[in-house]
């Protein structure tokens, strides 16, 4: 019977060192901790405590000696260790699952960021990646403050990052009028013209050909800007550049 209880306090010994090893590789590595692997370690710390209990209880109607509850005593001991070792487990469990959910959902809000948005552009919805809009508010940004050099080298370096973006014929415009802000009327021609030609339905068309009307005049060529004045009222009656355009038109007579 000694050696029975003597094997049973052993076997408590192995599962408190099981325990032990269970959780000190847990809270070293809880990033990556298996909730299988921590189930079952878990059952198994039960499943022992149960069945010391049981052996616990028949040994002591069998048996009344000093020995035998003094032996008990420190069978419960161990018990009580296990079970606080199961407790630990099982909160460290929680934890760390909470711990991977907030991660896995931090790390989805940083994905979404980083993933490319859909926004109107010119009465379009088009899809538009974070630095590809940053880059175009920065440019516009520059060219409403005033620095009309600075905003005209930003919209050419974000038309060759981005020629088939969907800010592209709004940027090439806004180039057009950074080079006529700058009094660079033969560039801003050669924009204002790739407006007209490479976005023939965008709705800036109309003051792309105003400005090429404009930069016309500013060169002192009355024919060429009259043509251009001319087409613009013609082929955008209703627009409100036309309407400027027919007041330049007859200045210029």
């Amino acid at each position: 019977m000694r050696t029975s209880l003597t094997s049973a306090l052993k076997s408590v010994s192995a599962v408190a060192m099981l325990a032990a090893v269970a959780y000190f590789p847990m809270t070293a590595h809880a990033g990556i901790f298996d909730d299988d692997e921590a189930r079952k370690a878990i059952l198994d710390l039960r499943n022992k405590v149960d069945s010391l209990q049981r052996d616990m209880a028949n040994k002591s109607d069998k048996n009344s000696a000093l020995s035998l509850s003094d032996q008990n005593d420190q069978l419960r001991q161990e018990i009580a260790k296990l079970r606080g070792q199961v407790e630990v487990l099982t909160n460290e469990l929680a934890n760390t699952q909470q711990r991977q959910k907030d991660f896995y959902v931090d790390l989805d809000s940083r994905m979404r960021k980083l993933e490319p948005q859909r926004v109107t552009v010119d009465g379009k919805e088009v899809s538009v990646e974070i630095n590809e809009q940053k880059s175009y508010d920065a440019a516009l940004g520059m060219f409403k403050g005033g620095d009309y050099k600075g905003a005209g080298n930003a919209f050419s370096d974000f038309l060759k990052r981005y020629p088939q973006s969907g800010y592209a014929a709004s940027a090439q415009y806004w180039l057009g009028n950074s080079l006529y802000a700058q009094r660079d009327y033969k560039g801003a021609i050669a924009a204002q013209q790739l407006v007209v030609k490479n976005y023939p339905d965008n709705p800036k068309v109309a003051d792309a050909m105003l400005n090429i009307g404009s930069s016309y005049a500013e060169l002192k060529d009355k024919a060429a800007a009259k043509k251009a004045l001319e087409s613009l009222i013609a082929k955008y009656p209703d627009s409100a550049a036309a309407q400027t355009g027919k007041e330049r038109l007859a200045a210029l007579k």
